[in-house]
């Protein structure tokens, strides 16, 4: 009877549970929420001030006894609490209200590969502490690939690289199953890392997050082109303490990147290295699949085909992979199943 009554009121969910953003597909709708993975805790009382957008408006803007924090780190989950509280909200800003006390969705998460069995659990079990009647678990660069429409089904190499906030995942998949694969924490929040050493490095210059993220995004590259982009890095001089501008060009940028960016590509290489060599064959024929907002920085594409002779290209809508990818198991649960991490699922009825 309850299980019928959880049916009635609550909507299925496919989450794309990321280190920057956490996306919200809902069966029937699409995708209806993309906001920061963030929460903003009052520490004097333990409450949760923000979620989401509002909490990463409040990065390096709070007094002391506030701080903006992100419960996941590098794709895992570094805070329980926190994280079941963000997903109860995003759970519940799905339903409407009066259905919100019977809110007990399904919900398919993706999750990255290579993660250990504990970490595997405490988002299941976060999922569950917030309202989840069933949680099933795929792996990002799986869910990359159904997002994309890519015939995974089938007999067929496909290699995706999905380069997030926290992680970056690399994998070649055949007949529902992953063949070869990396897991780098090496992602978009490292760049910014990268970025700000830089700056604090080379200029002297201590910037922020958001200002290395900004510059990221807006002049950021790998691959040289004759046009010059360029960008004002503003923060604290570290001689001084006062405040100082300096204007940066995208070499600047790509000088900054390239420890990072030759990480990535080695692991490229090497599950490439690590696959079959009829699946080799279908991915030179099919080339290599790129998805993740990490991805997007310009030139990607050409340096990844400059170094391993593979044609490269981008889904359509890189960002939103993942969570589309969760939606297609969501509207076919029997026969994606096979898809989940683990193969002890007895998929529940409707």
């Amino acid at each position: 009877m309850f299980s019928k009554l959880f049916g009635i009121f609550s909507k299925d969910l496919g989450i794309d549970l990321g280190t920057a953003n956490t996306l919200v597909y809902v069966r029937g709708e699409g995708i209806l929420i993309n906001e920061p993975s963030v929460v903003a805790i009052n520490q004097k009382t333990g409450q949760v001030v923000a979620i989401g957008n509002d909490a990463k408006k409040m990065i390096g803007r709070t007094p002391g006894h506030i701080i903006a924090m992100r419960p996941l780190v590098d794709g895992v989950i570094s805070d329980f609490e926190v994280t079941a509280e963000m997903l109860n909200y995003f759970i519940k800003k799905v339903h409407s209200a009066s259905a919100q006390f019977f809110a007990r969705p399904r919900v398919v998460i993706g999750i990255p590969s290579s993660i250990t069995e504990v970490e595997r659990r405490a988002v299941r079990d976060a999922a569950k502490n917030a309202g989840a009647r069933d949680v099933f678990l795929v792996e990002e660069p799986m869910a990359a690939a159904i997002g994309a429409r890519l015939p995974i089904q089938e007999a067929i190499g496909s290699m995706v690289i999905d380069i997030g906030g926290g992680t970056t995942d690399i994998a070649v998949i055949s007949l529902g199953g992953i063949v070869a694969s990396k897991n780098l924490r090496i992602a978009g929040d490292k760049f910014n890392e990268d970025i700000a050493a830089y700056a604090r490095d080379e200029f002297k210059l201590l910037i922020g997050e958001r200002t290395a993220e900004d510059i990221k995004i807006s002049i950021g590259s790998v691959w040289k082109s004759n046009e010059v982009l360029e960008g004002a890095l503003r923060g604290r001089d570290l001689v001084t303490g006062l405040p100082r501008e300096v204007l940066v060009t995208d070499s600047d940028v790509r000088v900054a990147l390239a420890k990072s960016m030759r990480a990535v590509v080695d692991a490229v290489k090497g599950v490439i290295e690590d696959t079959p060599p009829e699946l080799v064959s279908d991915i030179m024929h099919r080339g290599i699949l790129l998805v993740g907002g990490g991805s997007l920085i310009r030139g990607l594409d050409k340096l990844l085909e400059r170094e391993t002779k593979i044609s490269v290209a981008f889904a359509e809508d890189p960002l939103t992979a993942v969570v589309r990818g969760t939606g297609v198991i969501l509207e076919d649960l029997e026969s994606l199943s096979e898809v989940f991490i683990e193969d002890d699922y007895d998929l529940p009825p409707e």
